[in-house]
């Protein structure tokens, strides 16, 4: 995951697109803007409704952000956000796949702490002090936590006006918000009906409650998009999210993809707006079964 890059491969990443790490903090919310390419254009032609939302849940209130056409009721989307949290990327991530007929949910993960945006750009978790600040903020999404969690975003989903309670849901997440999405399909396995992971972490491990060990609890079908350097790392995921989807009856696809952790985020060192635009492509084939 994220917290995983070393300098030195932050420094590869980043020289595969002329940058470096000053040059790429520099950039800034208005560089990152101008990377979003076709996605931002696609949302930008749409007519959207969009507001910040209050959800209560077990542990507190959660602050979040909510976009969807401005008019009917469409099929309804939770959005797990990467390790920077929810920021002004994500919301136009979220716009982008609201512009295609849903209702987005996007959530601060770190809401338990503090309230959104706890980073304004991913670049700003590599700065000095920045592991150090998400770190303790980060152990606290425990499993239990984010089932928790999960149970009741997707409730506040299907008590939303725009959401089409007739259609199931969909969640996708980033980072260490893809195996989250898996936990989502467990927690709520009557409503969720598909999930996408893009350079997630975490998805495979012994632990009886890994994601891995849920598929079986769940009703979705899948996408699991994997970095082409996390399955460098950890080569054998891919079989066995493979066996265990094949075991539990699930629809899954999953393929490593030709870029790096992070290339579908536009704020992010590896960031490939060609694999990324596929990414979205193979999710909006997934989410058009709900």
């Amino acid at each position: 995951m994220c917290d995983d890059l070393t300098p030195q491969h932050i420094d590869t990443l980043l020289a595969r697109r002329g940058l470096t790490r000053r040059s790429f903090a520099a950039l800034g919310t208005a560089g990152m803007l101008a990377g979003c390419g076709s996605m931002r254009a696609a949302a930008g032609d749409a007519a959207l409704a969009e507001r910040s939302v209050s959800i209560s849940t077990a542990d507190g209130v959660c602050d979040g952000f909510l976009v969807h056409p401005a008019e009917g009721a469409h099929p309804g989307v939770l959005m797990w956000p990467d390790i920077a949290g929810l920021r002004e990327v994500k919301r136009i991530m979220a716009r982008a796949l609201a512009a295609q007929g849903y209702a987005v949910l996007v959530i601060n993960p770190y809401y338990r702490s503090a309230p959104a945006p706890v980073f304004n750009s991913i670049s700003e978790v590599f700065a000095a002090g920045g592991m150090d600040k998400v770190k303790p903020m980060r152990a606290l999404l425990t499993p239990a936590a984010i089932t928790r969690d999960a149970a009741a975003f997707t409730a506040f989903l299907d008590g939303n006006a725009a959401v089409d309670r007739k259609r199931k849901l969909g969640t996708y997440g980033f980072c260490m918000g893809g195996p989250f999405t898996v936990r989502t399909a467990a927690a709520a396995p009557e409503r969720v009906g598909a999930a996408a992971s893009f350079h997630g972490g975490g998805l495979v491990g012994a632990e009886p409650d890994s994601p891995v060990r849920l598929l079986e609890r769940t009703k979705a079908s899948y996408l699991f998009a994997i970095a082409r350097d996390d399955d460098a790392k950890q080569p054998a995921d891919k079989d066995a999210l493979r066996t265990a989807a094949d075991a539990a009856h699930r629809p899954a696809e999953i393929e490593v993809y030709p870029a790096d952790h992070g290339w579908c985020v536009a704020d992010a060192p590896a960031w490939d707006p060609v694999a990324a635009d596929k990414a979205f492509e193979r999710m909006l084939a997934l989410f058009a079964n709900l």
